[in-house]
This record gives C-alpha cells, sequence and structure tokens, in this order.
C-alpha cells in the first residue's frame, strides 16, 4: 500500500457516514430547500468529517498494540507498520485544528463550541473514558447527539427535544450492540483487544438493547405526534413512517443475533441491501412528508 493510500485508509473515510447526522435539523426543519442552509451544513459535515479524522489518528495510535491482537484491525496502518506510530499524533493535531478553523471561519460561534465540545469528549474517551464500562458507550452516543447540534447551530434552528432524545437512545442502541457483536466475536480474547470488554457480557448486553430499543421507538413515536412537530409540518402524516422505522431496528437485530453483524454499524447498515432501502424509503417518505405534507392533506380533502 502506498503512503497516501495508507493515510486514507487511517483517516477511515468509509466511517464519514455517520457524520450524516449533522443534516438531521436540516431535514426535519423543512429547509433542505434553503440554499444558505445547505452550505452551513455541508460546511459541518466537512468540518465533523475533518473531526472524525483526527480522533481516528489518535485513536490508531494508542490503539496500537490492541489492535494488532484482533483478527481484522491488525491490518491498519499503524498496527501493521504501513506508517510510523508518530503520523497518529500529528494527524490528529493537524486534522483537529482544521475541523476548528472550518467551524470559526465560516459557521457561527455556538457550531464551532459543539465541535470542540466533541473534539473534547473524544479525546477523553481516547485517553482513559473508553474503559470505564457503560460510559464509553455513552461517549459515543454523546458524539452523535453532538452532531445534531452542532448541525442545528449551523443553521440556527432548536431541534425537538423529543427528536434529540431518539438520537440518544438509537446512539445507545448501535453502541451496545456493536460491544455486543466484539465480545461474540472475539470471544476469551476479547479483553485483550478492549479492556472494558471484560465488564461486558451478552446476557447485560441484551438487557441494555432491549431497553434502548424500546425506548428510541417511543420517543420517535412521540417526536411525530408532537404538537411542535405537527405544526412545523402541517399535517400529522409523519406517523406513517414509524412502520419503517420498526423494521429497520428490527432488521439491525436480526442481523446482530443471527448473522453475527453489528461489530461495524457503517458496514451493516450500508452492505445490507434490506437496511439500506428501508433507511432510503423512510429518507424520502419523511423528506416529501415534511416538505408537502400540508398542500397532499389540501388536496385530498
Amino acid at each position: 500500500m502506498t503512503r497516501p493510500g495508507a493515510l486514507l485508509r487511517l483517516a477511515r473515510p468509509k466511517q464519514w457516514v455517520k457524520n450524516i447526522f449533522v443534516f438531521t435539523a436540516i431535514i426535519f426543519s423543512g429547509r433542505v430547500t434553503n440554499i444558505d442552509a445547505i452550505s452551513h451544513a455541508l460546511i459541518a459535515f466537512a468540518a465533523f468529517c475533518l473531526a472524525s479524522t483526527a480522533i481516528y489518528f489518535l485513536n490508531d495510535f494508542r490503539d496500537v498494540k490492541e489492535d494488532r491482537q484482533h483478527p481484522t484491525k491488525k491490518t491498519r496502518p499503524l498496527a501493521a507498520g504501513t506508517l510510523p506510530l508518530w503520523t497518529g499524533p500529528v494527524g490528529f493535531a493537524l486534522a483537529a485544528a482544521a475541523s476548528l478553523a472550518v467551524a470559526l471561519s465560516f459557521l457561527n460561534t455556538t457550531s464551532a463550541l459543539v465541535l470542540g465540545l466533541y473534539l473534547m469528549f473524544n479525546l477523553a474517551y481516547s485517553l482513559g473514558l473508553k474503559h470505564l464500562v457503560i460510559i464509553d458507550v455513552l461517549i459515543i452516543a454523546a458524539g452523535f447527539v453532538l452532531r445534531i447540534l452542532a448541525g442545528a447551530a449551523a443553521i440556527s434552528v432548536m431541534p425537538s427535544t423529543w427528536l434529540i432524545l431518539c438520537a440518544v437512545t438509537i446512539s445507545l442502541f448501535l453502541g451496545f450492540t456493536k460491544r455486543r457483536a466484539e465480545v461474540v466475536l472475539l470471544g476469551e480474547k476479547a479483553r485483550e483487544h478492549r479492556k472494558v470488554l471484560a465488564y461486558y457480557n451478552t446476557s447485560f448486553l441484551d438487557q441494555m438493547i432491549s431497553i434502548v430499543t424500546a425506548a428510541t421507538v417511543v420517543f420517535y413515536i412521540l417526536y411525530t405526534v408532537d404538537e411542535r412537530t405537527v405544526a412545523l409540518v402541517g399535517s400529522r402524516l409523519l406517523i406513517l413512517s414509524v412502520p419503517l422505522v420498526l423494521y429497520g431496528i428490527f432488521r439491525y437485530l436480526y442481523l446482530v443475533y443471527h448473522s453475527e453483524s453489528g461489530g461495524d454499524p457503517t458496514r451493516t447498515v450500508f452492505t445490507d441491501i434490506p437496511l439500506l432501502l428501508n433507511g432510503i424509503v423512510w429518507g424520502v417518505l419523511c423528506t416529501g412528508i415534511i416538505l408537502f405534507g400540508k398542500e397532499l392533506l389540501n388536496a385530498i380533502y
């Protein structure tokens, strides 16, 4: 592998898809046709891609010994020796500085502060919080929520409380299913790869997954029928998207429990065709209802 190719792999661009949470506010605020809002959301997305890259550089540097014990992560550039170890901290500093520079130059102060919090949370995670049971998953979930808040701040809107709570629980859902997949895949070697896995077992994780699954469904339903949401959309049609959310969650659980997936949520979502198509249909349906729900009801009645 060439050095530029190794650097690109270390940056993990495939994982940047997680930053689409930045666009949550622009979609659910109905501003997807506003050029200024779109440009600010795209800048926020770019800033978070740089911030994510910074964190991946740092994590791979600090986890190099553990990654060498993992069946798939041992091929990562730092673990495999393709790149020198100093690439990690230097890359972190450069990418983190670039992300903050983008936010400060092109976005408002609130967006930059939220991005700074994201970097601080992930730095604390890499330096030690990742070894604390439950706290490790909470930090991961906080990262997704901060993405939503940064996207909302970038276009100067306040996201719904129910939507934020839904984001928290779906992030915890992905986090706990990821830990479960790691425990199952690594077995007795789990602790050698990630110390915190010594404190997790499938029974405990199954209980956590059940709790956050139920909470996610309830929060999403409450969001669709909330009076603020109804006023924004101009109709109560958003509740029609609930069956798609249910299918998406159930399909993901099926893959976790029957196909030993879930260790890499991004890969799971984008390689399982039914799950991917369901997500696309959900996105199109929600966008259509938010933009044209009121006109549709007027045409019917």
